[in-house]
C-alpha cells in the first residue's frame, strides 16, 4: 500500500512510531542556560542554522552575561558578534530591545503566554511556540522550514498551505499532549533525514508509504 492510497491517519500513526524510534528523547539543539538566552537564540535562528547561532551566542552571552549588560552594550559590538549569522544589525537591535523590554515589563523573565511574548521585538508565532514549549512545556507546534517540508512531503497538508494552515492541520493529527514532542522530532527528522536537498529516502522506513518518494521514484 503506497502513500497515495493509505489513509492519512494511518500514515500519521506509522510516522509517529518512527519518530519515537529515531528520536526517543528529542530536544532543542539551541544552547542556553537562562530563559532569555533561549528566547534570544530562537530570534537569532531566523534564516540561519542552530549550529551558527550557538557559535555566536557562546560569545555574546559570555561577553554580556546579563540582560542589563546586553542593554548597555554598544550596538556595533553586538552586531559584530552576530555578523556570521546574517541580517546581524537588525538582529542586534532585536537583542537589545528584547533585553530592555524584559527588564522593564517582565522583571527580567520571559513571559509564559503567547500574547505577551509576541509583543516583544522580533518575536512571531513560530518563535513564541518554540520558546513556550521548551521553557514552560506549553502545548504548541512551531512550524519551521523542516516541519513544513516534512508535513507536505507526507501529505499531512497541501503544498499550497501556508505555515498557519500547516500548524492547524498538525494540531488535528497529533494528540495535544504530544504537540511539543512532535515538533522537536519533526525538526530533527527534517534536519538530518528528510533534507531539503538529497533527502535520505533509501534508508527511511516511511519510503513505502511516502507520497513524495512515490512521486520521486516515478521520474
Amino acid at each position: 500500500m503506497i502513500g497515495s492510497t493509505m489513509k492519512k491517519e494511518n500514515r500519521v500513526k506509522l510516522f509517529e512510531d518512527y519518530l519515537d524510534e529515531l528520536f526517543p528523547n528529542p530536544r532543542c539543539e539551541l544552547e542556553y542556560n537562562k530563559d532569555y538566552e533561549l528566547l534570544i537564540a530562537v530570534v537569532l535562528s531566523a534564516q540561519t542554522t542552530d549550529k551558527r547561532v550557538n557559535q555566536v551566542t557562546r560569545v555574546l552571552f559570555e561577553r554580556y552575561p546579563s540582560l542589563e549588560a546586553l542593554v548597555t552594550a554598544r550596538l556595533d559590538d553586538v552586531a559584530d558578534i552576530l555578523r556570521p549569522i546574517g541580517t546581524f544589525l537588525k538582529k542586534a537591535v532585536f537583542v537589545q530591545k528584547i533585553a530592555e523590554a524584559l527588564l522593564e515589563n517582565y522583571h527580567g523573565h520571559v513571559p509564559n503566554d503567547p500574547s505577551s511574548l509576541q509583543k516583544l521585538p522580533g518575536v512571531g508565532r513560530k518563535t513564541s511556540n518554540v520558546v513556550l514549549s521548551n521553557l514552560y512545556d506549553y502545548p504548541a507546534i512551531a512550524v519551521d522550514t523542516h516541519v513544513e517540508r516534512v508535513s507536505k512531503r507526507l501529505r499531512f497538508c497541501r503544498q499550497s498551505d501556508d505555515v498557519s494552515v500547516v500548524e492547524a492541520k498538525l494540531q488535528k493529527v497529533y494528540a495535544k499532549k504530544n504537540w511539543a514532542r512532535r515538533h522537536h522530532q519533526m525538526v530533527l527528522f527534517g534536519r538530518y533525514h528528510c533534507k531539503a536537498v538529497k533527502p535520505e529516502c533509501d534508508g527511511c522506513k516511511m519510503r513505502g508509504i511516502c507520497p513524495y518518494y512515490q512521486k520521486l521514484s516515478k521520474k
